[in-house]
């Protein structure tokens, strides 16, 4: 078939289809798809890809409907109450960190689902001062010492995230169970996840560690008075 034959085909078949109101729908309900699936790509924020996820499945279930095309719409079918799902999920623990006061941890709002939990005994030490800092941990049962301060932490107190912010990377104290303990982690990289999916939880961990470092700014003031000139 010459070019021009083909053209004028080409032609005729979308002049015939655009006829017919289905097709039209079906037409604008895939380009708007694949309009929503590009754009996509540009989103870094879960909730907004996810609404995009769900829009775009949207236009192909209509398009694999009217069409007909029974993969298109079995495919998408299948995929948009599992995004719709991650929508509402991501929507309610969204809310309940931004219900977190800055004087509450995050442990069972956000991060202890995703923590790996370890029974210690007694003088384990979990890091040592120089160490490379590549988890974030929380006490769920007994007591830890951070062993150049002297300070004592608690059960639900999360700790170590000083230094996955740190230019470095390395641990600032040694931290050393007093007793047994149960004590829950999470790595570096799964951290950095959580922030892109949720920048709320991002603005919650800098907070915490904000706290922290003008609680060892004042520390170190309160040392210096008493040491005197």
């Amino acid at each position: 078939m010459a070019p021009v034959e083909l053209l004028s085909s080409t032609i005729a078949s979308t002049r015939e289809a655009l006829s017919k109101p289905g097709e039209v729908i079906a037409l604008l309900s895939l380009t708007v798809g694949v309009v929503l699936v590009l754009v996509s790509s540009f989103v870094k924020t879960m909730i907004p890809l996810r609404w995009l996820a769900v829009a775009s499945c949207v236009g192909f279930v209509i398009y694999g409907a009217l069409r007909p095309s029974i993969a298109v719409l079995l495919l998408n079918a299948a995929l948009l109450p599992i995004n719709l799902y991650r929508v509402a999920e991501m929507i309610r623990l969204t809310r309940r960190v931004a219900e977190v006061s800055p004087e509450d941890n995050l442990s069972g709002v956000w991060l202890k689902p995703y923590m790996h939990s370890a029974k210690v005994k007694a003088g384990t030490v979990l890091f040592r001062k120089g160490d490379s800092a590549k988890r974030l941990y929380m006490l769920a049962e007994g007591q830890v010492e951070f062993v150049e301060v002297g300070s004592v932490l608690g059960p639900g107190t999360i700790f170590g995230e000083v230094g996955l912010f740190s230019p470095g990377h390395r641990r600032a104290l040694t931290a050393r169970c007093i007793g047994a303990c149960t004590v829950l982690s999470i790595d570096e990289s799964t951290v950095k996840q959580l922030y892109y999916q949720n920048p709320a939880f991002g603005f919650k961990l800098i907070a915490l560690v904000a706290r922290r470092l003008s609680a060892d700014v004042e520390r170190l003031r309160h040392e210096s008075g008493e040491r005197g000139p």
